[in-house]
């Protein structure tokens, strides 16, 4: 097993105390604090919703909890409580390495921040993370898993390290065809996909806001796209930032699955529902992957 990054970590961590921050989110528009709270050993990553005191609040994050996927991920429980837009801090979370974690907010939607996973990064880095006492567990691939629809592919393959490849196709000068493979662990993200936004086209703002989404979203949170031309004065922070966002959502997605992933994704022109569709079908063919820990690596060394 590759000893890199988020994967060099023998034991579980979670973090040191509680990460604050507080924004609006970029489909509800409503403002909203967040606390990360330091969890114990194998209670993965879950959600509570403090504002929410008739019913149960807690929404663990897992394939099942799914229940949208239209212009990003929520999730459910038995009850109904919903938590929207959970990608950008999930993967944000995966690889720095947290592996349990409360996440606790006051209201229907993770904060957006600046559309990506770089302002989570900084809140994590500043309360640290601390190992307990429990190997940490990968999701090792051992055979493919894939799903096609229409154009779009999403596939799980086997390989000795969590790799990234990506590939979207849109009908502007903006942003064409775009294409990025990459070998992925924790620096690789900060220095490779961290800071790249969410984006979408002037177009779509309208019917989108009919729809109830997009309230909360603008030109502090988005790259927003009018033909063929980015509107956001500052510009693009990469010249391919689009794709590259795509592979950021497709690592939060894979999160889902309560660990860490020891292979190869391959997205084509692939987004949140064909994400979880993959994630699904993953977990509904336990042949096709294993749960590893560095404790298996000493085993085989003895």
């Amino acid at each position: 097993m590759a000893a890199d990054g988020f994967q060099s970590g023998a034991f579980q961590h979670t973090v040191m105390a509680p990460a604050l921050f507080a924004g609006v989110g970029v489909h509800t528009g409503e403002y909203t604090q967040v606390a990360v709270r330091p969890a114990g050993c194998e209670a993965g990553i879950t959600f509570v919703r403090s504002d929410v005191t008739d019913r149960d609040n807690v929404v663990p994050a897992t394939p099942q909890s799914v229940c949208k996927t239209q212009l990003g991920t929520v999730i459910t429980n038995a009850a109904g409580v919903t938590v929207a837009t959970i990608e950008h801090l999930m993967a944000a979370l995966v690889m720095s390495g947290i592996d349990n974690a409360i996440v606790e907010l006051d209201g229907p939607e993770m904060p957006i921040m600046d559309g990506s996973s770089w302002p989570f990064l900084k809140i994590l880095d500043r309360v640290g993370r601390r190992p307990q006492g429990a190997a940490r567990k990968f999701i090792e691939i051992i055979d493919t898993v894939e799903v096609i629809d229409g154009d779009k592919r999403a596939t799980l393959r086997p390989a000795l390290r969590f790799e990234v490849a990506f590939a979207i196709e849109f009908p502007t000068a903006v942003i064409g065809r775009q294409e990025i493979d990459l070998a992925m662990d924790e620096m690789a993200f900060r220095r490779e996909l961290a800071d790249c936004r969410t984006f979408g086209f002037l177009h779509e703002v309208e019917a989108l806001r009919a729809m109830g989404l997009a309230r909360g979203g603008s030109m502090e949170n988005a790259v927003v796209i009018e033909g063929d031309r980015v509107l956001n004065p500052e510009g693009l922070r990469r010249p391919d930032e689009f794709v590259r966002h795509k592979a950021l959502d497709a690592i939060g997605d894979l999160y889902v699955l309560g660990a860490p992933i020891l292979g190869r994704f391959e997205g084509e022109r692939a987004g949140h529902s064909i994400n979880n569709q993959l994630v699904r079908a993953l977990a509904a063919k336990p042949s096709a992957w294993r749960i590893r820990t560095f404790a298996d690596e000493i085993d085989v060394a003895v």
